[in-house]
């Protein structure tokens, strides 16, 4: 091809390759779009349990408990799991850094210093059959080359990696949310179990008294031995409660210790020590579903995730066009080491480099499908991952309501069953009724106490489960 044929053709391709830079090269991200439904009020903010005041970041501290605020504060700060999240960030965010580079031009410094002899063959005539002379070649150079991102490979490329970053970000407010929620619902287990233990060791006390009571009358020959008996059994069954529920407070300080970067030796003593689950003395602001879709960080994960494989789309797409790239060089090559400065050993080049694969585009079009399923499969997470936001929140909100109605009916019977226990007591004492009756209402006392004390821990878990559900805890705030 001569000079003017590879100008023309070099001229030919770069006309073509602006023209087509004025087509969209890809297509538009998906509509990350919201369902109509999905933004008013919850169905289970009517109860006066909850109000549409703004939801808070730091739930926790609604409870006016310092304990827990000093847990919290002690898991965000040093729990590993949130480390780990926090130093992919740092990963993610450094990839980023690399895909900008590509808006910059790269450049390559080279120095060489060579000594040889060229090959006769190489040589038109071949030097007359004599060898060629040996010597030595210096060269130096500086090589510079910047590709024209005409159709969007480069800014795609980086559109992708600022998404990859933001969705870091969401999944490291993701761990922060778990975190906070599983702390506090460790120190709650720990409290409530505490809580069931005393009320546990309470029943125990009242039956001991009546078993030592039926022994008494036995020993002044107005008991019988079947009366001791059911007592003695009655007590040995509460009994048998206090081991479950002592390996469940275990359990949760172990939880907690792990949950705040300790070892299980290290569990702390101050919430071994709790003898309530934390209590609110207001309503918990929800907000609306907006709000909600707003700052949950999951949806704004799978968001970020669709963004980023909508714009490798683009990237897969760009392949199919040619790469234009401006190169240049300058240097000096001398065959002495100190001509290397003389204008005489100066050199340099410039111009246009195009690369293009047509008409190979054939694995081209491959990535381009795969990226497409990709994006695809992105938008169907983002709309799974809202769905499951409004499910979780709702599914909390109707769990705590509920609870909060069985709490007050088994704070009523209760009541009823202490009242009733007491009266029978009475009752045998003075003749009117038998022993079993005594012992029978004594373990539907027993039974109510232990039911109230379990569902006073499952409001305090249905409340954490709401603010976790709201996305509290992604800022230390």
């Amino acid at each position: 091809m001569t000079t003017r044929s590879l100008s023309r053709f070099l001229t030919a391709t770069a006309g073509a390759s602006l023209l087509l830079a004025s087509c969209a090269v890809g297509p538009k991200a998906p509509d990350a779009t919201l369902p109509p439904t999905a933004s008013g009020a919850f169905i289970g903010a009517a109860m006066p349990a909850v109000t549409a005041e703004a939801a808070r970041d730091d739930w926790w501290r609604l409870y006016d408990d310092p304990v827990l605020d000093g847990l919290v504060r002690q898991a965000l700060t040093e729990n590993n799991e949130l480390e780990a999240a926090a130093a992919n960030l740092r990963r993610v965010r450094a990839a980023l850094g690399e895909a900008r580079t590509g808006r910059l031009p790269s450049t390559t410094t080279s120095a060489t210093g060579q000594y040889g002899r060229a090959s006769a063959a190489t040589v038109p005539g071949g030097n007359g059959g004599q060898p060629l002379d040996e010597g030595e070649t210096y060269d130096v150079g500086l090589d510079v080359a910047y590709e024209i991102d005409l159709f969007g490979r480069v800014g795609s490329g980086i559109r992708a990696a600022r998404a990859d970053a933001d969705a870091a970000a969401a999944a490291l407010d993701v761990v922060r949310v778990s975190v906070a929620a599983e702390t506090a619902r460790a120190y709650a287990d720990a409290c409530s179990a505490n809580a069931q233990i005393e009320v546990a060791e309470r029943t125990i006390a009242l039956q001991g008294d009546t078993a030592d009571l039926t022994r008494r009358l036995q020993e002044a020959g107005s008991g019988n031995g079947l009366d001791v008996a059911r007592a003695r059994s009655a007590l040995e069954s509460s009994r048998a409660s206090l081991p479950p529920l002592r390996a469940q407070r275990d359990g949760a300080l172990f939880r907690l210790a792990t949950l705040t970067g300790r070892t299980p030796a290290e569990a702390s003593e101050t919430a071994r020590a709790c003898q309530r689950p934390p209590q609110l003395s207001q309503p918990i602001p929800v907000g609306d579903g907006a709000a909600l879709l707003a700052r949950r960080p999951d949806v704004r994960r799978a968001e970020r995730n669709l963004a980023a494989a909508a714009a490798r789309v683009n990237v897969a797409t760009a392949d199919l066009y040619p790469r234009i790239s401006l190169g240049g060089s300058l240097g000096s090559t001398a065959l002495d080491a100190a001509d290397l400065g003389d204008d005489a050993s100066f050199r340099f080049s410039v111009g246009p480099l195009i690369s293009w694969s047509f008409p190979n585009v054939f694995a081209a079009r491959a990535r381009i499908e795969q990226a497409g399923a990709g994006s695809d499969a992105a938008l169907a997470t983002f709309d799974q991952t809202v769905l499951v936001a409004l499910q979780e929140t709702e599914t909390a909100l109707a769990n705590y309501a509920n609870e909060l109605d069985r709490r007050s009916a088994l704070q009523a019977a209760r009541d009823q069953a202490a009242n009733a226990a007491r009266l029978s007591r009475l009752r045998f004492e003075a003749g009117a009724d038998s022993f079993l009756t005594v012992l029978d209402a004594e373990r539907t006392l027993a039974g109510a106490d232990a039911q109230l004390a379990a569902s006073e821990a499952l409001v305090t878990t249905y409340q954490i489960a709401v603010f976790k559900a709201l996305a509290g805890g992604w800022s230390e705030g």
